[in-house]
């Protein structure tokens, strides 16, 4: 009896075409797909068959037909954000074998990328990161921070600003500065960011969104 045996891309069946069995026989039939694939459906008489890696024709009495055909392999790549910002594209995203998958990330205003966690991983942070030729299924996570500005505060002598040195200070927050001349002086000038300011007993930045210098000064009191 003749079992015809057809595969289609991407993979091939063993052995193929026409195949000559005896009658009573058993005649076993292979199947290997191509790399980065798998067996998609098999059809035996033409009737599907659940996907195997063979399939064997047991007592054959007739003639019969198989064929097989494969299907790229799916991979998913899992991609979560933190609060305060987004990954692009997110959820669970299918990637075919050996294909690229780009995913971009971007930050609330004011953050910005604090880790990048690929397979569980820390990565450098980035604004983006690429899977390249991928054959297995992954993870990516990003999470953001909230930026923090520095303001240099210093004083001249005879007096002084509280708080003082380097002060960090968190995106869109206030921060006020305070000026306590020493007895018998007064505040002389206010600098902030290089532009004298009106003296007075205190400063406030409002909404920081950058760094900033502030100084103050003061002179004697004179009667």
């Amino acid at each position: 009896h003749v079992i015809t045996a057809s595969a289609g891309a991407n993979g091939s069946i063993a052995p193929s075409g026409s195949v000559n069995v005896n009658h009573g026989s058993n005649q076993p039939f292979n199947f290997t797909p191509s790399t980065g694939y798998h067996v998609d459906s098999l059809i035996v008489d033409g009737v599907n068959q659940a996907a195997a890696a063979s399939y064997t024709f047991t007592n054959v009495t007739i003639a019969h037909t198989i064929r097989v055909t494969f299907a790229i392999n799916v991979y998913t790549i899992v991609a979560s954000a933190g609060a305060n910002g987004s990954i692009a594209p997110s959820g669970s995203v299918n990637v075919n074998h050996g294909s690229n998958q780009t995913f971009n990330f971007t930050p609330s205003t004011g953050y910005h990328v604090d880790s990048l966690i690929v397979d569980g991983v820390n990565q450098a942070a980035a604004a983006s990161y690429t899977f390249t030729n991928v054959t297995t299924t992954h993870t990516i996570r990003v999470t953001f921070a909230i930026n923090v500005y520095t303001i240099s505060a210093s004083s001249g002598s005879n007096g002084s600003i509280a708080p003082t040195g380097s002060v960090n200070v968190n995106h869109g927050s206030n921060q006020t500065f305070n000026f306590t001349p020493s007895t018998g002086y007064q505040v002389d000038s206010v600098i902030v960011d290089g532009v004298n300011q009106a003296a007075s007993a205190s400063y406030t930045f409002t909404n920081l969104t950058i760094a900033h210098t502030i100084r103050v000064t003061f002179a004697i009191n004179v009667y």
